[in-house]
């Protein structure tokens, strides 16, 4: 089984960075729309979606919010990260079939309160800018190593 680690506040340093990447199938927007009970045929339904003018399904907004939350909670800074707040811009649709590449940019730190702003970007396999925003967490005071389980990992 895999092993993730987190970075504590005190290993994080501005400019820090980490990636994750996820390619969009419809099965995923077909589990997100369970998960969050937005059935919009925008979404879900390619005949409905072909007369749009996107021309085919696209994702949900808050799915590319979904693998930012994934990148912050498995890579940067890792298991015990508790979120604070996002705030998030959509520049471009998100088709199925995209390849979408979270970048994570540590922006701010607060030692006070171990509080950390990331810079949020999410770019497709063209390298264009589908999300672009910010999030504040609380950074892990503790160092830790978890074992995800397998069946815990979506395949692709």
């Amino acid at each position: 089984m895999p092993q993730i680690h987190n970075h504590t506040f005190d290993e994080l340093s501005l400019g820090q960075q980490a990636q994750r990447s996820h390619t969009v199938t419809l099965q995923d927007l077909r589990r997100f729309a369970a998960a969050s009970g937005d059935y919009n045929p925008l979404h879900l339904d390619p005949d409905y979606a072909a007369t749009t003018p996107f021309g085919g399904c696209i994702a949900h907004g808050m799915f590319s919010g979904g693998l930012i939350s994934a990148a912050l909670a498995m890579q940067l800074p890792g298991p015990g990260t508790v979120y604070l707040s996002q705030s998030l811009s959509f520049r471009q649709p998100v088709h199925v079939g995209d390849t979408l590449t979270v970048e994570l940019t540590v922006s701010a730190l607060e030692p006070r309160r171990r509080r950390v702003t990331l810079d949020c970007t999410v770019v497709n396999q063209e390298g264009r800018k589908v999300v672009t925003g910010s999030a504040e967490v609380i950074a892990p005071a503790e160092r830790q190593s978890v074992t995800v389980e397998h069946d815990a990992i979506p395949a692709g």
